[in-house]
């Protein structure tokens, strides 16, 4: 079974994906890591994350940006540079709206970037529309390679 890593230090919002997952009826996996250090060792299968069954390597990473210590400007750029994670789609899930956030994901290969709702029913929403094209619709060749 496909894995989503969510990279996010926040235990609220952790919260509030893993119960949107289940709301909408996502049946990937959901693998969560609270900071940067931490999504690298998960990503290379180091550490802790070396039993690739119980950590499986993610078709799709949602990460977050201000996190301590590495950014996810910082992970980012790392999975862009190591293969095979650099294959690996990447959503930026964030509370940032700036515009310079915005383009320097964009520059660093983000393959999409959403703002937190400030709402339940809106981060569902939300939820539903990333389960629609990630998981159900897109169809990179990229994906079926690593699952």
């Amino acid at each position: 079974m496909k894995s989503i890593l969510y990279i996010e230090d926040e235990p609220d919002d952790v919260f509030f994906i893993q119960r949107a997952f289940k709301q909408t009826g996502i049946e990937q996996s959901l693998q969560t890591v609270s900071d940067g250090e931490q999504a690298i060792a998960y990503l290379s299968g180091e550490s802790q994350y070396v039993n690739r069954v119980q950590y499986p390597t993610p078709a799709l990473v949602l990460l977050d940006l201000n996190m301590p210590r590495m950014s996810g400007f910082e992970v980012l750029k790392w999975i862009r540079s190591t293969s095979p994670m650099s294959i690996v789609p990447i959503v930026i899930l964030t509370s940032s709206n700036q515009k310079k956030d915005i383009r320097q994901a964009s520059s660093l290969g983000a393959n999409g970037y959403l703002v937190k709702p400030g709402k339940p029913e809106a981060l569902v929403e939300m939820v539903r529309a990333l389960k629609d094209y990630w998981l159900v619709h897109d169809r990179l060749v990229v994906r079926a390679e690593i699952s």
